[in-house]
């Protein structure tokens, strides 16, 4: 993959933002039109302003990737003499050398200003067949419950206070839960100064950790509650630190980390053949490297790069005593009680993003997903005989970026930058000689690279092999890795899907395709403000333009909260918010919608009500009342 990151992109003039192609006098450019411009700006000439016949003969000496980038951005939105003004106006000679002191700032203004119309995919606001299927097909938690949630028939006080009442009282976490989706904004609980790439709850939720780009690793526990903000090195939060980690150096920054299933060992990756594990449980900064490359003898683990490769995505197996790892188009496993690497697999022809294990219940199947714009399926048990993948999981047009188990060894979700998430069934994957069939064509936009958008839209409307069960639109999945997931399976059943964006916002779809919910990280409250009192009166809002870029999510697995990691509006800094369910008392205004909402819904049933009984009265035979004489 491309790293998230690279030297920044000038800053466009945002004077005609908004503008629309054609409006006024602007004039529509072609490809060709530029070329002739740039090659007679190469010559020395100036470009000619078209409409006064006039010729400006100004010396252009080189033409740097900035011009080009401005040129090309003032006429992509029609506006051609804006474009060739700007080349030559030398007051923006002097705000680029001031832009580029302060590149990083520049680079996110400058990604976020190009992409003033970007493509989001299809709206869906009616369920989809597919996904209703799914949801009553018993494999996404209780029917029941879902019947209920549709019905609007679910009353959590009403469950509470009715509990010993019942012949068999619930003990389903579900029939409580399911509708309580996480509906604020957040409140800030961590302020980091770099980059933080992963965000995570452990999987009994009792812990909660990160690392960023300073090569930190930050262990909370989130059993404690809110406190008073605390100072650390590079960190300020008002969470438990339960440990920090110093990581070894590596490329660039920690791309991802995983705790172990009984919350006692970390593991994590730097762009480099060693993966490196650490207690949570201790002071001790001591970790031991799990190496993925083969050793020459004159290398050693801590300091060598092996083959030249690097790990992007590590991942425990259930039991906690092996590590699936994943890098420049490879995918590893290694066995910790052996001490030794068991699998290695020449997987992907590009690199692979994410990788983890499809199923809690053993450690046999592998899940790699890569740049190539596939997910490949890999049964341990039959890699002895050949190297080839179970089956291929096809549909995303650009490369992918995350791919996330539910655990049963059936289903996946996995973001693409394509600008969709993918919901997939192991049962419906292709095999490997129809993806041969077509590994060779490209699907894709050429010379797309998604940390420079906006992106264009799909060059093809469904890949020919599509296998993928739903696809969900909404969010963007720009500048950097973003990560979907599903939620929880004890509390909801995992018939929800969620994911980060660079937009800053944290969309959460139900599974028949509709986002019931979207949670905006513009307007997060302070880290002042408890997480848990009634919303506060939204009085400033962030820019959208500055909107942070949430890359990791995680929801609790026991209670209606999320947390989401999400960079601020320069290109390093982070801030971790937590998002609760609160109920109408604490949301402002959710009160007085929600009394408008039931007068409407019971005015419409009264319609109904009225509607089927006039119809009843009028079946052969039935006697006319005087009112619907008089009516009629």
């Amino acid at each position: 993959m491309q790293p998230d990151w690279d030297s920044p992109m000038a800053g466009e003039d945002d004077d005609d933002e908004g503008q629309q192609p054609g409006e006024g006098d602007q004039t529509q450019v072609s490809v060709n039109d530029i070329l002739g411009t740039l090659f007679a700006m190469q010559a020395g000439g100036g470009p000619q302003a078209p409409g006064d016949g006039s010729t400006q003969n100004n010396s252009f000496t080189r033409i740097s990737l900035q011009d080009i980038s401005r040129l090309l951005n003032a006429v992509g939105r029609g506006n051609a003499l804006r474009g060739l003004a700007a080349l030559n106006d030398p007051d923006d000679d002097e705000q680029d050398e001031e832009d580029d002191e302060d590149g990083d700032d520049d680079y996110y203004y400058s990604f976020n200003a190009a992409a003033t119309a970007p493509w989001k995919g299809p709206e869906t606001t009616e369920p989809q067949q597919a996904g209703v299927e799914l949801l009553n097909s018993g494999e996404f938690g209780r029917v029941g419950a879902k019947a209920r949630i549709r019905r609007n028939d679910i009353n959590l006080t009403k469950l509470i206070l009715n509990r010993a009442r019942r012949p068999h009282p619930i003990s389903n976490k579900e029939e409580y839960a399911a509708n309580l989706i996480p509906n604020t904004n957040g409140t800030a609980v961590a302020m980091c100064d770099h980059n933080i790439y992963t965000g995570q709850f452990s999987a009994d939720s009792s812990f909660y950790y990160t690392c960023s780009q300073d090569f930190r690793l930050h262990v909370f526990d989130s059993t404690h509650p809110p406190s008073r903000a605390q100072a650390y090195p590079g960190l300020q939060t008002t969470m438990k630190v339960r440990k920090t980690i110093q990581g070894h150096p590596g490329r660039w920054t920690i791309t991802d980390t995983n705790l172990s299933p009984d919350n006692e060992r970390m593991i994590y990756s730097s762009i480099t053949p060693t993966v490196y594990m650490a207690s949570i449980f201790d002071d001790s900064q001591v970790q031991t490297p799990i190496p993925f490359s083969d050793r020459s003898p004159t290398d050693s683990w801590h300091h060598s790069y092996g083959e030249g490769f690097g790990i992007w995505s590590c991942r425990f197996s259930a039991d906690g005593n092996e590590v699936v790892a994943g890098g420049s188009g490879k995918i590893f496993v290694y066995d910790l009680l052996a001490n030794r690497r068991t699998v290695k697999i020449a997987a992907h022809s590009d690199d692979v993003n994410s990788c983890c294990w499809a199923d809690t219940a053993s450690g046999n199947v592998l899940v790699s997903a890569s740049d190539d714009t596939s997910i490949k399926i890999w049964d341990r048990r039959s890699l002895g005989a050949s190297q080839k993948p179970s089956g291929v999981l096809i549909g995303h047009t650009e490369g992918i970026t995350y791919v996330s188990a539910k655990g049963d060894g059936r289903y996946l979700v996995s973001n693409g930058k394509d600008q969709s998430m993918r919901l997939w069934d192991l049962r419906k994957m292709r095999s490997n000689q129809e993806f041969e069939s077509v590994q060779k064509k490209f699907f894709g936009v050429r010379d797309f690279d998604y940390r420079y958008p906006p992106y264009p839209g799909p060059k093809c409307p469904t890949h020919p092999k599509d296998c993928s069960v739903m696809t969900y639109y909404g969010h963007s999945v720009m500048r950097t890795l973003i990560r979907c997931h599903f939620s929880p399976l004890e509390t909801t059943g995992a018939q929800y899907l969620y994911s980060g964006s660079s937009d800053g916002r944290i969309h959460i779809w139900s599974l028949d395709g509709r986002v019931v919910q979207v949670l905006d990280r513009s307007k997060t409250s302070p880290m002042s403000f408890d997480p848990s009192e009634p919303e506060l009166p939204v009085t400033s809002r962030t820019s959208r333009a500055r909107a942070p870029c949430v890359r990791d999510v995680s929801w609790h697995s026991e209670e209606p909260v999320i947390m989401s990691a999400a960079w601020v509006n320069s290109h390093t800094g982070s801030t971790v918010a937590r998002h609760e369910w609160k109920g109408m008392l604490k949301m402002r205004g959710a009160l007085e919608d929600w009394v408008e909402k039931d007068k409407q819904e019971q005015q419409e049933k009264s319609k109904r009500r009225s509607f089927r009984t006039r119809s009843l009265r009028r079946v052969p035979g039935a006697f006319a009342d005087e009112d619907d004489e008089e009516d009629d």
